[in-house]
């Protein structure tokens, strides 16, 4: 099977790309910055890309079996198109190719809900605070990317994790169709999680939160690690 992933470069991307690989998958890494991308593989083609163009996105879909999109911009109060201009060229250039299974990352965010797992802090002050401010403008693309994915005739999935953190292996994430109770979502999971959802129908046409619990920080741990983390 030949996957293309999308954000390639990303955090997410590069763990989703590795396991792809290591699962015995051919796999395409579509970064904007192909000469930068530290991973190299016999089955691996790095493509050089920008998903605001339509053609450079046609020319690395051509060939695929499934698509995966780990597309992805800090937070910021400038309006953000990525996520909708992305999958809007992803998807025509699916059409084209005649590409049927899409998998894409969202946010737990862009249907704010009571966490159970959460408290006080996180659902009455961290997360009404964060999606007003500086994730509206990503909130509000991602939003318009899932409602592209709706309107598509396509075998689409939306993964919605939580706050992401780093962890050095895949656990045994949860899988929730719409909403979960858990508040933090490794990234090493995310990446499975997307991979996994390549090859299973289960949640075709879903939405899916994906949720970590072994190894996962408090939310002061990760509020620490936040307000003292150094570029």
């Amino acid at each position: 099977m030949r996957i293309v992933v999308f954000g390639a470069n990303g955090p997410t991307g590069r763990l989703l790309t590795e396991q792809a690989l290591a699962a015995g998958y051919d796999v395409v890494a579509v970064t904007r910055r192909p000469a930068e991308f530290p991973i190299t593989h016999e089955r691996l083609d790095v493509v050089g890309a920008d998903v605001h163009d339509a053609q450079a996105v046609d020319r690395a879909v051509e060939g695929a079996d499934v698509v995966l999109s780990t597309l992805g911009v800090p937070f910021t109060r400038e309006p953000i198109n990525i996520y909708s201009d992305g999958i809007r060229n992803i998807t025509a250039a699916m059409f084209r190719h005649g590409v049927k299974r899409v998998v894409v990352v969202s946010s737990s965010a862009t249907e704010p809900h009571h966490h159970a797992d959460g408290g006080f802090l996180l659902n009455r002050v961290l997360q009404p605070l964060i999606t007003a401010t500086i994730g509206k403008t990503t909130y509000r693309d991602m939003r318009r990317m899932e409602e592209l994915l709706r309107d598509s005739n396509l075998d689409w999935t939306i993964m919605r994790p939580s706050g992401l953190f780093d962890a050095p292996a895949v656990t045994s994430y949860e899988l929730h169709e719409d909403q979960a109770p858990g508040i933090f979502t490794s990234r090493a999971d995310l990446a499975a999680s997307l991979l996994e959802q390549a090859i299973e129908v289960r949640f075709v046409h879903k939405a899916v939160a994906v949720t970590t619990r072994e190894g996962a920080p408090t939310l002061f741990q990760m509020l620490r690690r936040e307000a003292f983390k150094r570029d």
